[in-house]
């Protein structure tokens, strides 16, 4: 399922109208990635918790030439799917 998907699925079950799917759901995606940039967790009991973890530096490999490489250390989003949401896909 692609976002243009999702808005129309979220219009039909909401009955709301194709923008303000659009609206909800650009003001959740905004509000979750401002909510991480402050190192803050987004927690939807049954559904799942994202948050931002530190990488740090290592050592990889390039794998044209075989040459070793040095990979920076940075901060990246995860996401854990909750009880709810893991038994459903089950």
């Amino acid at each position: 399922m692609n976002k243009a998907e999702l808005i129309d699925a979220i219009a039909k079950d909401a009955k709301l109208s194709k923008a303000d799917a659009k609206r909800a759901l650009e003001s959740l995606t905004g509000n979750v990635t401002k909510a991480l940039k402050k190192g803050n967790k987004v927690a939807l009991i049954g559904f799942g918790t994202f948050s931002v973890s530190n990488r740090s530096a290592r050592t990889g490999r390039n794998p044209q030439t075989g040459a070793t490489i040095q990979i920076k250390a940075k901060k990246v989003a995860k996401f854990k799917a909750g009880a709810a949401l893991s038994s459903s896909v089950n």
